[in-house]
Formats: structure tokens, C-alpha cells, sequence
């Protein structure tokens, strides 16, 4: 995910990930016969005995579409449904996690987010997160936030393995105007990428429709139309470094759709680099020795997607005095591009 303001769809995939987990299963034909809470506990994850069994006493554990006992036995072919209740989430609670803040006044701060780092607890990620970091770092202002949504101060998010640049609000007024900022554009993002080969033209925008993948909700797909399935995302990009096999691209975003530079880029045919996600990890041959060592070790080097957010240019909510702030790529994306530097020079000695 890039930098994208919190909006209602990003809401709605919070509150989903609290939503009930529905499991069906079909018993195999070769299937030992054995109690049905035994046989649950075996096949689904994370799902201990007591769980399946207050499962199966509150109706929800279906065999055959047919509600069931803890004793019943399974028999071959059954159809079992069950529903599993997620956990409530819980009290946001800060902890004295390092960040790198670059900026700080009395209305907001510019993090340098490290890769790696969750941005705000979710399912899964309740801990850890740079929330929870934040309510440390800003002691009792954090009072005047909503911890409510698990998202204190937090006007826009970046994903998980995206390093570089986010704003924070310290207060509820400061947050609602940097938020009418990204709704109304006025917010310069600009990115650096490293991915394979190297785009012609040298410059361009990217205009697709991107909305969640039809097979896989976890993935955002590029659509032909704007509507149902996807909306309208822009991106700007320039090769800032010809690398022969690869490229570093700055890449401007108009839009804040859901991973929109990483899918933009599949759709282009240069994906990032590391982005497992949307094809950037898969190995490769290139024209050189030891191609396979070169490209293993490359990967190694960079385990998540070349991409970090670089710059943000806004207005200071309070005073509206212009703002920029710039952050160096991180060591990893250094490490990288020293190695590819490397090869290019030996390959044209």
C-alpha cells in the first residue's frame, strides 16, 4: 500500500478483519472416523478443542447443513461448516517502540517508518505497530485522540514493507485538516522504486481502474472501466537511472488507491523488486555470469518491495505554511542498487 488517507473503504476492511471466520470443509473419502471436535481441532487452524466445542453448543458447527453434537462422528464426504468468532480487539496501549521522527511542531510529526513496521494494530498485529509507538512519543496529547479505531492520529497509511515518509496528527483539529488535504489532492507524494527492466518511454502516466482482484481479495487487479470493480488511480513515473535490467523510477502519485504503485507497475511489465505480491520476487535469467547467483542474492538482499516514500509536501494545518520533507532511501535499497551498480560496470568493461 502507498500513502492513502484512512478512508470509509479502509474503515470497512478493519472492521472486516473482526468480522467471523467462515471454514467449510468436506470429509475425505479415506477419513478415519472420529468425533467431530477432534477431527475440527486437527484441521483448522489455531482452533483449540475448547473453541470447536463452544462452536458446536452455539450452532455453529454444521454438518450437512444439520447442527450436531461434540460426539458426533464424521463420516465420509460430510460437508462441515463452521463459524468461528474473532477476538475483540484490544485497548491500544503505547509502547517505547525507536522511531525516526524528522519533523515535529506542536500540531503534528513526519516519521521516517522503517520497513518492516505495521502502521496501526489490525487482526493478527495487535502489538508493535507504529500506533502503538506514537501514543508512546506523544505522552498525554495522545488524550485528545480517538483511540477508538486503533488509528490515533494517523491520516494515511503506507503498507507494512514500504519504508519512508508518514504524517501524523497530534490533535483532533490538526487531523481533520491534513485529512481534507489528501481528500483534496493537495498532498505531493513522490516515491522511489527499483524494478525490473527499464520502461519505454523513459516518462509517463499510468492511468488504470484498480480495485480488489476477483480471485484473490488481498490483491488489487487493474480493470478495463471505472464502476464496481475498480476506480480511477494515476500515476506519474521517470526513470531517474537506467540500469540496463533494472531501473530507479520516481513515481508521483495523483491518487491513493489500495497498493496502487505496485500494481501499476505489474501492469506496466516492470515490477518492483522483492514484491512478492504482485510478481517482483519471482527469479529471473539476465544476460550476465552467474545470472542465477546474481538475481538469488539480489532477492535475499531485498525480501520485501523496492519502494520507499520519499518525499511529502503539504501545508502545516495550523499556520499553512508550505512543508517538504525528503527521507534517503533505506540501507536495504542502497545494498541493492550498489550490487546491480556493480554488475552493470563489469558487464560493460
Amino acid at each position: 500500500m502507498q500513502n492513502q488517507p484512512l478512508n470509509n473503504e479502509s474503515k470497512q476492511q478493519e472492521e472486516a478483519a473482526l468480522e467471523p471466520k467462515k471454514i467449510t470443509l468436506q470429509v475425505s473419502r479415506v477419513q478415519t472416523s472420529m468425533r467431530i471436535d477432534q477431527y475440527l481441532t486437527q484441521q483448522v487452524e489455531n482452533a483449540t478443542r475448547n473453541k470447536v466445542q463452544t462452536a458446536i453448543v452455539e450452532g455453529r458447527v454444521l454438518v450437512n447443513e444439520k447442527t450436531v453434537k461434540s460426539n458426533y462422528r464424521i463420516k465420509s464426504c460430510d460437508l462441515i461448516q463452521i463459524t468461528l468468532l474473532r477476538p475483540p480487539a484490544p485497548e491500544l496501549a503505547p509502547e517505547d517502540i525507536p522511531i525516526a521522527v524528522i519533523y515535529e511542531d506542536e500540531d503534528l510529526m513526519v516519521i521516517n517508518k522503517k520497513p518492516g513496521m505495521v502502521v496501526h494494530p489490525a487482526f493478527g498485529n495487535w502489538t508493535g505497530t507504529l500506533a502503538n509507538a506514537i501514543l508512546h512519543h506523544i505522552g498525554k496529547e495522545a488524550e485528545e485522540l480517538d483511540k477508538s479505531e486503533l488509528r490515533p492520529g494517523i491520516v494515511h497509511r503506507l503498507d507494512k514493507n514500504t519504508s519512508g515518509l508518514i504524517i501524523i496528527a497530534k490533535n483532533p483539529v490538526a487531523l481533520h485538516r491534513l485529512a481534507r488535504q489528501f481528500a483534496e489532492r493537495k498532498v505531493i507524494k513522490m516515491y522511489k522504486a527499483i524494478v525490473w527492466g527499464v520502461p519505454e518511454p523513459l516518462s509517463g502516466t499510468i492511468t488504470t481502474n484498480i480495485g480488489r482482484s476477483k480471485k484473490d481479495r488481498k490483491v488489487m487487479a487493474n480493470f478495463p472501466f471505472e464502476g464496481k470493480d475498480g476506480k480511477t488511480a494515476v500515476t506519474d513515473y521517470l526513470v531517474t537511472e537506467n540500469l540496463h535490467w533494472f531501473s530507479v523510477l520516481s513515481l508521483t502519485l495523483h491518487t491513493g488507491r489500495t497498493h496502487q504503485i505496485r500494481a501499476h507497475m505489474q501492469h506496466l511489465g516492470h515490477q518492483i523488486i522483492g514484491d512478492e505480491t504482485y510478481g517482483g520476487a519471482a527469479l529471473r535469467t539476465l544476460p550476465i555470469s552467474r545470472s542465477e547467483s546474481f538475481v538469488k542474492n539480489l532477492l535475499e538482499l531485498m525480501p520485501r518491495q523496492a519502494l520507499h516514500a520519499e518525499t511529502l509536501s503539504f501545508h502545516q494545518p495550523t499556520s499553512r505554511e508550505p512543508l517538504s520533507f525528503t527521507a534517503p532511501l533505506p540501507e536495504d535499497m542502497e545494498s541493492v542498487l550498489q550490487k546491480i551498480r556493480s554488475a552493470v560496470t563489469l558487464a560493460s568493461l
